[in-house]
Formats: structure tokens, C-alpha cells, sequence
């Protein structure tokens, strides 16, 4: 990596020099943590620390006891801020919201954000929108774009460019379109039904709900990620899970073309790489085998590629849970280009196309990591860098925005979407702490955040 990434990875503070965390970070900078010591928990995250795992540092199945172990979120503590590299500023953007999630920047720079909250009885999620950022760091405007949405998730604006028709919305049994003209802060018509989607979401015991959408490059095809139904159910003998744990193929006007990629148990996170215009998917991958089995990822998805679930993991690894089942899968089931910490929950993710960070971040992935649950010493909660170089990503990964979880293990917030503003920043939402958070470079010496 560039000399000047290497000035930037370390977030110096008087809260954290001197702490074991700060020194770990101090001792990696410029290196890549490799092998089984990659494999890591919160406690060792620290922004500017790079590791990369391989198929090769897998355990065996069960090396350790599956645990339950997920997040009894706390409020923030007064102390607690999110901690990102030296040279960048994270100020809090927007506060009070229901359950912030897909966040994505519209073509005029008004950023949407989908709050997927839902009752004990009926749907009532909402479209928000922001537009500007005022002299204390706050939006200048916001407005509620929709309501009454079935757990809304991926936004997507259409045609592609720099006047939109369409704001779509993948709601967790439904794509929906909207009439939309750069400005709208509201819906100006109603919503267009184009498609029903497989599952149903938290009111229907639906299993993975979220539905993100993409179109390709050129903006004929749009993409729509489909997460399975069960950790490791075999679609052979349940057929909920017909057209799950994949990503499918649309027209624009929403008529069913194919299945363009399979094997995929859920992909949260899409996105086109604007460098090669190939898919690319922020996967969680399945629970219940070990701390350290299987690994969440992050990969460029191949058209008709098969990705392993329920059979396989990480090439041709056989679940043992299904063992003996469809042998000639094995030796056709891809790697993943990114390997990530298994149960990260990694959500959201985003390539770099800004001019304000450093200009070696350019084209890299960043990427929201939800958190696990399935883990005994807690990962996640937290935002990734993943380099790319010559449009393919290295295999490694760096922790970017970090401090989400207290030295106790409490959590206050968990990180879901990220987007690149359009004069270069990023911002990321937080369900845990119910906001959005900003994320500007100042090219200071230091700084971690501002109260």
C-alpha cells in the first residue's frame, strides 16, 4: 500500500495511546495479520489494522462449540465516539431515527435512507431523506420521502445518470418504484408494484428479509439479492427456499429473466464497480459450525457462478450437515475474492469514487460490518476498507471506522449502510444508536471524532 495510506491508519488520541488496542495498531501498521492469528474479535480492532484470511487458515467444522452470543445493546456511553484513522473527522449527522439501514446518495446529492422499522402487527417502514450538512455538522433538511413500507431495503434510482425517473425500493416481498425528479424530498405519485419477491419478512416468519437492488452498468438488467430462508436448509427437499440464497435477474420493468448467480445465502449488499461494471455482493454466510467457520465475504459475482450453500463453503468444503449430498458440485463452487471474519454480518458496501479521502483509496471497497452473534468473543461492528487494485480486490481487508463496542464488550451501535457523498465523505448508518454518522478527511494529524 502507498506510503501515504501508511501515514494515515492510526487514530491518535489521548483515549487511546498507551491502550493495547493503540500499540496492536501501532505494531501492524503497513503489515497484513495473516493466517489463523487473522482471525480476530473486537478487542483487537483497530482502524488501520489489515488482515487477510484464506481458505487454507479454515478450522475443521466444529473445532469450537457453536454459542449464542449476540448484542444486548446498550445507549452510548457519554465517552464513546467512533473511532476512524488519523486525518479523519467523524461527526454524529442525523439522530432519532427508527432502524436506519440501506443508505444511498442521489444523483443531486440528497442522501436516502431506508428505516425498515416494523411493528408487532403491521409493516411501517419509511423512506427518509437528507439533503445538506449546516455549520454544526447536522442536515439542513430532512424529509420523509414514504410510508408504510414492508421492511424497505435496497434504493436504487433509475435510468442510471444525472436525471432519474424512478426511485425503486426493494421491500422484503415486493419491488416498488416511485415517480421521482432530482429535488423530491416526497413521493410525487404513488408507488408502481413491479414484482413479488420469495419470502415475507419478520411478519411472516420469512427468514432473511433484506432486498437489495442494483442495476448493471449499461442499465438494462437490474439485480435483486434474495437471502435464503434457513441457515443450512437443502432447497431439495424444502421448497421455501425456490429462487432463495440467490441473486435474480430482472428487466427494469420488473419481468423475472433468470437466476444470475446462486449458492450465495444472503446477500445483503450490492454493488456495480464502476472501474469494470461486474456485480459485486456483501454476503453473510451460515452459523452453527464454530467461531471461526464459515466466513462472511465479500466477491465479485459471476454470471451463472455457484457459490456453495447450502453443500459447500469456500469451494469444495462439504458441509457436514449435509454431507454426501450432490457430489458433482464439488470442484465447481467459487471462492470468494474477500474472506472476512465469519459471522461479521457484513451488510452494506460501496466502492470509493470521491476526491476528498487520499488518493489511494480510490476505487476500494468500504464495507458495513453488522456485528455476529454466533461467536464467543464478538466481531464486527465496525467499517471496512478492502483495497482494489487494476479493478481486482487484493484478498485483504483493514478496519476503517472501529469503537462501537465498549472495552467491557457492551455494544452501543452496529454500522449498516455506507455511502459516498457527493463532495467525497462517507456517511454510515447505525441501528444500534439509531443514526447516521459522517465521515470527512481534514488531512489533521489526528482526530477521531467531534461531540
Amino acid at each position: 500500500m502507498p506510503a501515504l495510506r501508511n501515514a494515515l491508519v492510526l487514530a491518535l488520541t489521548t483515549a487511546t495511546i498507551g491502550s493495547p488496542a493503540w500499540m496492536r495498531a501501532q505494531a501492524n501498521q503497513g503489515t497484513t495479520i495473516t493466517g489463523k492469528a487473522a482471525f480476530t474479535d473486537y478487542s483487537q480492532e483497530s482502524p488501520g489494522t489489515r488482515r487477510k484470511i484464506t481458505v487454507a487458515d479454515l478450522p475443521a467444522p466444529y473445532a469450537t462449540t457453536s454459542v449464542d452470543n449476540g448484542p444486548d445493546l446498550v445507549p452510548k456511553p457519554a465517552d464513546a465516539w467512533p473511532k476512524a484513522p488519523a486525518g479523519f473527522k467523524v461527526e454524529q449527522y442525523a439522530v432519532g431515527l427508527d432502524e436506519p439501514r440501506l443508505i444511498r446518495t442521489a444523483p443531486n446529492g440528497d442522501l436516502f435512507v431506508a428505516d425498515s422499522e416494523v411493528n408487532r402487527k403491521q409493516y411501517t417502514g419509511k423512506i427518509r431523506v437528507f439533503r445538506g450538512v449546516d455549520s454544526k455538522g447536522k442536515a439542513k433538511q430532512v424529509g420523509i420521502y414514504a410510508t408504510g413500507l414492508a421492511q424497505p431495503f435496497g434504493l436504487a434510482f433509475y435510468p442510471l445518470g444525472p436525471n432519474p425517473k424512478w426511485l425503486y425500493v426493494g421491500n422484503t416481498d415486493t419491488i416498488f418504484r416511485f415517480p421521482y425528479k432530482n429535488g423530491d424530498m416526497k413521493a410525487s405519485g404513488p408507488a408502481e408494484k413491479l414484482t413479488d419477491l420469495p419470502g415475507g419478512g419478520r411478519l411472516r416468519g420469512g427468514g432473511h428479509w433484506t432486498r437489495d437492488i442494483v442495476f448493471s452498468k449499461d442499465g438494462t438488467i437490474m439485480f435483486v439479492s434474495v437471502g435464503s430462508h434457513s441457515n443450512v436448509d437443502d432447497p431439495d427437499t424444502h421448497p421455501e427456499e425456490f429462487h432463495r440464497a440467490d441473486v435474480l435477474e430482472y428487466t427494469p420493468e420488473g419481468k423475472f429473466i433468470k437466476v444470475y448467480a446462486s449458492g450465495i445465502r444472503n446477500c445483503v449488499g450490492e454493488a456495480i464497480q464502476p472501474e469494470t461494471g461486474d456485480l459485486w455482493c456483501s454476503t453473510n454466510e451460515r452459523d452453527a459450525l464454530g467461531d471461526n467457520l464459515v466466513p462472511d465475504y465479500i466477491t465479485h459475482v459471476q454470471e451463472g457462478g455457484f457459490y456453495g450453500w447450502p453443500w459447500y463453503y469456500m469451494g469444495s468444503n462439504h458441509d457436514p450437515r449435509l454431507a454426501g449430498k450432490h457430489p458433482e458440485l464439488s470442484g465447481k463452487v467459487l471462492v470468494p475474492d474477500i474472506l472476512l471474519q465469519p459471522h461479521f454480518a457484513s451488510l452494506e458496501l460501496t466502492f470509493y469514487e470521491g476526491s476528498e479521502f487520499p488518493a489511494d483509496y480510490k476505487g476500494d471497497i468500504f464495507a458495513a460490518e453488522h456485528g455476529s452473534w454466533n461467536k464467543s468473543k464478538r466481531a464486527g461492528y465496525e467499517v471496512i476498507m478492502a483495497p482494489v487494485k487494476d479493478g481486482k480486490a487484493t484478498g485483504e481487508y483493514e478496519d476503517f471506522l472501529t469503537g462501537f463496542v465498549t472495552s467491557s464488550g457492551n455494544v452501543w451501535g452496529r454500522p449498516v449502510g455506507v455511502t459516498v457523498a457527493q463532495d467525497g465523505s462517507l456517511f454510515v448508518t447505525d441501528d444500534g444508536s439509531k443514526s447516521i454518522w459522517h465521515v470527512t478527511y481534514t488531512g489533521a494529524s489526528s482526530s477521531t471524532g467531534t461531540r
